[in-house]
């Protein structure tokens, strides 16, 4: 049997990657397409309803997606060094490849806005942490001025080979479900990953179709719905960085869901061709109803995602009730990383009582037995 090694091996005639060059790899992607079993439930409509768990990736983020690619060609091209921007994720991950390629990682993070959980990452893995007084927007710009200034290679979004390598989450649903959904729902905050997918579900469109209609026999699936076929793409903003809502950039954004607390995204117009073209559609949720999501994701369905990531099933839910998201249909959404992510943020909301009692068997069972539902 075949070792997975990761996605560029994996999907390597489908990347844009040489045959003599070196990849770094921590064996990202294959992460876990989970159907839901308790939320769809609760709202009765027939849909079949899954989440793609990015946070199992390596560093815990869909970042290493686009990571390995972005480090193996910035390594063939002979840069020493990598700089980005983050709110966190990135940062994380950038870290990571660059130590497994022998490279510094400069990070620039904004003041006090960052979760520890992601910081503390990038500070293991032996990155140059640059805290700046600004936001993530600010350090943004100023890894644009640098990198055009210092030899260093740029491993934000705006590095094309960042999306070639978050595209293989889509080739992976496909492959998975044997089709494409019907909805695919995101977090949207730098817009790269909206962007990446439907590069990812539109390349594969195209694939199958060339593959069905030369293919000899019967085919083995239903050729109707799989030609051709792409998802509607909607993705979900907090309401205070929501640009997409707002129609223009948004200075000084705000909001828990520190992953997507950008008010300037750098993929804006592939992220809105990927919208219209595919016939979707960008909406927002307070930090509330974000907070309120993620809980009841990880109290139904026991899957701890960070803040940002529980919008897309809040976008999911909300456009399900409303019949937006039309009945039977098939949703998947997108979870950007793992809730150990921002474990603070989470156990300020947890309902889950820490019961004190004495060491002995009898204030054990009468514990549990005072709490058993």
């Amino acid at each position: 049997m075949a070792i997975y090694t990761g996605l560029i091996d994996h999907y390597r005639a489908r990347l844009p990657i040489d045959d003599d060059m070196q990849v770094i790899s921590l064996v990202e992607g294959r992460t876990a397409l989970i159907r839901l079993n308790n939320i769809p439930l609760i709202i009765d409509k027939g849909i079949e309803l899954y989440v793609k768990f990015e946070g199992l990736n390596p560093t815990g983020s869909f970042k290493d997606r686009g990571m390995t690619m972005a480090v193996t060609r910035a390594v063939s091209e002979g840069s020493r060094a990598i700089i980005c921007a983050s709110t966190g994720n990135t940062s994380a991950s950038a870290a990571a490849y660059a130590a497994r390629a022998g490279i510094t990682a400069f990070v620039l993070i904004p003041e006090g806005k960052i979760a520890l959980g992601k910081l503390a990452q990038a500070m293991m893995k032996g990155a140059v942490v640059i805290q700046i007084e600004g936001n993530y927007d600010d350090g943004m710009r100023l890894v644009k001025e640098v990198a055009a200034e210092a030899p260093v290679s740029i491993v934000n979004s705006i590095n094309p080979y960042r999306l070639q390598g978050q595209k293989t989450a889509a080739f992976e649903i496909v492959d998975e479900l044997g089709r494409a959904p019907d909805y695919h729902c995101l977090p949207v905050g730098n817009a790269g990953n909206i962007s990446a997918y439907w590069i990812g579900y539109s390349e594969y469109a195209g694939e199958k179709t060339r593959v069905l209609a030369f293919a000899e026999g019967e085919c083995p699936y239903n050729c109707e719905k799989q030609t051709d076929t792409r998802p509607k793409m909607l993705g979900y903003q907090a309401s205070g960085a929501a640009p997409f809502l707002r129609g223009a950039f948004v200075d000084g954004p705000e909001t828990v869901a520190t992953a997507i607390r950008i008010g300037h995204p750098q993929s804006w117009d592939l992220a809105w061709h990927a919208s219209r073209e595919s016939g979707g559609w960008f909406d927002e949720f307070s930090d509330e109803e974000i907070l309120a999501t993620q809980k009841l994701l990880a109290e139904k369905e026991g899957i701890f995602c960070e803040p940002a990531s529980a919008i897309s099933l809040a976008g999911a839910l909300r456009d399900i009730r409303s019949g937006r998201i039309e009945k039977q249909s098939c949703v998947t959404c997108t979870l950007t990383g793992h809730g150990l992510k921002d474990p603070d943020t989470a156990i300020q909301q947890s309902s889950a009582p820490v019961i004190k009692t004495a060491a002995s068997l009898e204030q054990v069972k009468r514990a549990i037995l005072d709490n058993i539902s």
